[in-house]
């Protein structure tokens, strides 16, 4: 019963979609739990600052050889391979399986045994003492990657199936491994006991997904040949992705080591709040994306660049759609939602406001962030990896460069600093320096999506750009008018509960969501939106099997 479960095909991208944006919701909400048990036990300390900035150096590995080599260049392979010679495919898998196993391996000793160096690059504003906790931690997580690269050869096996299942409960059990370690091997390990976590959740990650992949026919081989034709490919394709993934690696490490100069909670807070804006993008862009990706790949495969373009266009008017009006929901609810997920133990009020503030300025990306993993897709389909690497680089560049300007900008009493605290309602907080890296990162995150989808046209021509122009200003004016009802509803709520209390903030957080929600459906109905019917008639359809 649990294998034909785990072995089930899903025959929509509709359906695909469905499946991994409920494993992103249910992975999100455990990933909420899991912040909430770090907030509540080391609050935005040291320790929670540790534990994030010894992610970068294990986090460059897994972006760099995972999501820039294997998660994007195997499966269009995968696809051509298997269409022509079942046989050489499987083959092909064992090669590459092994090949990076290898690599990863290597890489990781290598860096395992230069974590010092890097860590100092990292942190230079933290004391010795607390970079030599950076690099021990760092040392542990490096099991990680390796755990993860060997999984995402099982992932893009099967996402070519179609069995999304497997795939999409390996997140859960992710999240599930690092809470574990918080909650039983945090009060005798300290922050290790969240790193060992960390690599149990990965290793439940790979453990999941080996069983679906043998049962669509995958054998493991111990085959060797680093001159293999398809590795050489691999390889050719990964190196510009790669590009842009070491790019986006550095933004985050130069984030960290400016982070780590302005107050002691500034890197807990900046991943906290990023965290939050992106369990919005991966449950409506990551799961969309990762769905969307064989449809693409096997559109193109056989020529149908038209097909490519209606259906890329079609998907973008949806996803606006939906992730609008979540972008405006968080802004207008930041307050709430940090008190909601991270307010408890050691997690002060002027933690709760400056990540809320965070939060805000996150929100104003939160669509471009969750749409620029869906227009990458459609140029990984096209096997083209420079131009998307090319405008990742320009981004980070920008990013660097405003978040250096912005944390000077906000060190001392200036229009800017002061109008940018009266808006985010940080008035009395002395040192706000640190949400000068989350505006930052939300400007260059639009300048990302708009150069994205502005080399997608000129690559594929027009996708109805009309059409996404006419649905977006509808979703804007709903979403406009969905805002001045959040905000009553806040309001009005406040007056009937108790704010000091958890349930009160839930209950007023629940109300004016539910309203917001109603007023932006109906608004939408109103201007004769299309969004609202054809993800009614696809949610429908998947749900009673017509396909």
């Amino acid at each position: 019963m649990i294998n034909r479960v785990l072995n089930s095909q899903t025959k929509t991208i509709t359906g695909a979609a469905i499946v991994l944006a409920v494993s992103a919701v249910l992975s999100g909400f455990l990933g909420l739990i899991r912040d909430r048990l770090l907030a509540a036990t080391f609050g935005a300390g040291i320790e929670t600052s540790i534990y994030f900035a010894a992610f970068r150096v294990p986090d460059l590995v897994y972006n760099i050889l995972i999501l820039g080599g294997i998660l994007v260049t195997f499966l269009p392979l995968f696809s051509e391979y298997f269409s022509e010679n079942k046989k050489e495919a499987w083959q092909m898998t064992n090669y590459v399986l092994n090949a990076f196993l290898i690599l990863l391996v290597l890489v990781c000793l290598i860096l395992f045994l230069l974590a010092p160096l890097f860590v100092k690059v990292i942190t230079p504003g933290f004391a010795e003492k607390d970079k030599a906790t950076v690099v021990a931690l760092t040392r542990i997580l490096f099991l990680s990657p390796i755990f993860f690269g060997i999984a995402n050869i099982f992932s893009g096996i099967l996402h070519y199936f179609n069995c999304f299942l497997a795939y999409s409960i390996a997140p859960l059990l992710y999240n599930i491994g690092i809470i574990l370690g918080i909650i039983f091997l945090t009060p005798y390990f300290n922050i290790f006991g969240a790193g060992i976590g960390v690599v149990f959740g990965a290793f439940l990650y790979l453990f999941i997904q080996i069983p679906s992949a043998i049962h669509q026919g995958f054998e493991y081989k111990f085959l060797v040949n680093f001159k293999y034709p398809a590795l050489k490919r691999i390889f050719f394709l990964m190196v510009p992705r790669a590009c842009g993934v070491v790019a986006n690696q550095i933004n985050l490490i130069v984030i960290t080591a400016i982070a780590s100069t302005i107050t002691i909670g500034s890197i807990a807070i900046f991943n906290f709040s990023n965290n939050l804006q992106g369990m919005a993008a991966s449950v409506f862009g990551v799961s969309l994306a990762t769905a969307v990706f064989p449809t693409f790949s096997k559109l193109l495969a056989n020529g149908q660049k038209k097909e490519f373009a209606e259906k890329f266009s079609s998907l973008l008017r949806q996803t606006l759609f939906l992730i609008v009006p979540v972008s405006v929901l968080m802004l207008l609810l930041r307050a709430q939602i940090v008190r909601l997920v991270l307010g408890a133990g050691r997690f002060d009020w002027e933690d709760t406001r400056l990540t809320a503030a965070s939060l805000g300025l996150f929100s104003l990306s939160i669509f471009a962030s969750t749409l620029i993993p869906f227009i990458a897709r459609a140029f990984f389909s096209l096997k083209d990896t420079k131009t998307p690497a090319l405008v990742t680089i320009i981004s980070v560049t920008v990013n660097a460069m405003l978040s250096f300007l912005f944390v000077r900008l906000l060190a001392f009493s200036n229009f800017f600093s002061e109008f940018l605290k009266f808006l985010l309602k940080v008035q009395n907080i002395k040192n706000i320096s640190m949400i000068g890296l989350p505006l930052a990162f939300s400007i260059a995150a639009i300048l990302q999506f708009i150069l994205l989808l502005y080399f997608l046209q000129k690559r594929i021509g027009d996708f109805r750009v009309k059409e996404v122009s006419s649905s977006l200003k509808k979703i804007l004016a709903a979403s406009f008018l969905m805002a001045i009802f959040v905000y009553l509803s806040l309001q009005f709520a406040s007056m009937l509960v108790n704010m000091q209390t958890f349930l009160g903030v839930f209950l007023q957080t629940t109300f004016a969501s539910f309203v917001g929600f109603c007023v932006y459906i109906l608004a939408t109905n109103a201007l004769g939106s299309s969004e609202v019917r054809n993800i009614k008639y696809l949610i429908l359809r998947q749900l009673s099997g017509l396909h």
